[in-house]
C-alpha cells in the first residue's frame, strides 16, 4: 500500500469514490513548510500547495493501491506527484502543480 496527502477536491468522499471507484477512509495530518493556494484552468480555480517555510497545510492521509495511485495520477493530470514528510512524521505522496 502506498501512503497519499490530500488537502483539495480529493478530500471528498463522493470526488475519491468516482477517482478511483472506492471509498475510503483517512486520518487528519499536516504538511510543514507549504501552503494552499489555488490555480486557474479554463476558468475553473483548483487547489495546490506550494513551499512556503512558515505555512502548515491540513488535510487527510490514505492508503491505496499502487493502481489506484496511477489512476490518481491520470486523475490529476495538472499536478505531479512528489514525496513529502507529514507532521506525524509520516511519509506520503501529495500532489502539486507541474
Amino acid at each position: 500500500m502506498e501512503k497519499l496527502f490530500v488537502y483539495g477536491t480529493l478530500k471528498d468522499p463522493v470526488i475519491r469514490r468516482k477517482a478511483v471507484g472506492r471509498a475510503f477512509s483517512g486520518a487528519p495530518d499536516s504538511l510543514k513548510g507549504w501552503r494552499k493556494t489555488e490555480f486557474f484552468v479554463d476558468g475553473e480555480d483548483y487547489p495546490v500547495i506550494v513551499p512556503d517555510e512558515d505555512g502548515i497545510v491540513d488535510g487527510l492521509i490514505f492508503e491505496v493501491t499502487p493502481a489506484e495511485l496511477k489512476t490518481l495520477d491520470d486523475y490529476e493530470e495538472e499536478y505531479k506527484r512528489i514525496e513529502v514528510v507529514l507532521k506525524s512524521g509520516a511519509r506520503a505522496w501529495a500532489y502539486v502543480r507541474k
